[in-house]
């Protein structure tokens, strides 16, 4: 597979750092990506970080790293973001979300948005005790 970019960043548990991560973001943005897919992709890694910062790191310090890793290959945007939370089952949350959340709800819609959004959409631990969500969009 042949990489056209790739960054890692890693934040803190700070709802203020979303700002920094989406400016970090911002050098994906490329006219090999399609605008509308940018915008997707962007809007998931949006719902993840935000779901690990009020989900998984509730109750840890703001200073618990998050880290976070792009990857832009000709036709793939491929996003990982790793959180120290205990973790979840994510296809028996996603199916509760998908029956009792509508894109209208006021609180649920994050996980239901980047399944919606991604081709791919997987999270695991990983043997560093910790847990990578994976949300992959094909272009």
């Amino acid at each position: 597979m042949t990489i056209l970019q790739q960054s890692q960043i890693q934040t803190t548990t700070d709802r203020e750092a979303l700002k920094q991560v989406l400016v970090w973001f911002d050098q994906f943005q490329e006219p090999s990506v399609p605008h509308d897919v940018w915008l997707q992709c962007q809007l998931a890694l949006i719902e993840g970080l935000t779901n690990v910062i009020r989900h998984a790191h509730q109750g840890l310090s703001e200073e618990t790293p998050i880290q976070i890793e792009v990857t832009l290959s000709p036709q793939v945007v491929d996003i990982r973001i790793w959180d120290q939370g205990p973790g979840f089952d994510l296809d028996t949350v996603l199916q509760g979300k998908l029956a009792t959340t509508t894109p209208d709800s006021e609180g649920g819609r994050g996980l239901r948005i980047m399944h919606r959004v991604a081709d791919t959409l997987d999270y695991q631990p990983t043997s560093d005790q910790r847990n990578c969500l994976h949300i992959q969009k094909r272009y």
